[in-house]
């Protein structure tokens, strides 16, 4: 391609640049919301798994929700695809950390977000290069996460 910027990573989907900045400004947030029921969809069914577009999650500012869609939106602007992948490797540990307790975290944002890298790496198999391969470690990682976010969690006493 002589010297010209490979742009095919921004064809995959646009789940992540959607749904990504709420789910990771919650993660982000310093301390985790309560909250009690799932995400709604983007469409505002109760089975999606984003905030409806302009909605911050419950307990976390606009303000940050905001500042995480404009480093998404600069990534996608102006980024190469390795500074793409650095982003979702970021998110990956955001969730896996909250996956294993090793962080707080709210479980309902590290689920979406769990879910939308892993649909995204997943496809990154129909790109040339080496995305695919280099994300293998990730796929792993966020597909234990996903099952672990997905079960239900004890808390109090035994049964």
């Amino acid at each position: 391609m002589s010297g010209r910027r490979r742009l095919d990573w921004l064809g995959l989907t646009p789940e992540p640049e959607r749904e990504l900045p709420t789910a990771v400004a919650a993660l982000r947030a310093p301390s985790p919301p309560a909250r009690k029921t799932p995400v709604p969809a983007a469409d505002g069914t109760a089975g999606g798994r984003a905030a409806p577009e302009g909605v911050a999650a419950e307990g976390v500012a606009a303000e940050e929700v905001a500042a995480e869609r404009r480093r998404v939106q600069r990534l996608v602007l102006r980024g190469s695809r390795h500074s793409w992948l650095r982003y979702l490797a970021e998110v990956t540990d955001l969730v896996t950390g909250v996956a294993e307790g090793s962080r707080p975290g709210d479980r309902a944002a590290a689920l979406l977000a769990a879910e939308v890298v892993l649909d995204h790496h997943r496809m990154l198999i129909g790109l040339p290069g080496t995305g695919y391969g280099r994300t293998t470690g990730d796929r792993i990682a966020l597909e234990r996460a996903v099952r672990t976010l997905r079960s239900p969690t004890r808390t109090g006493g035994s049964r």
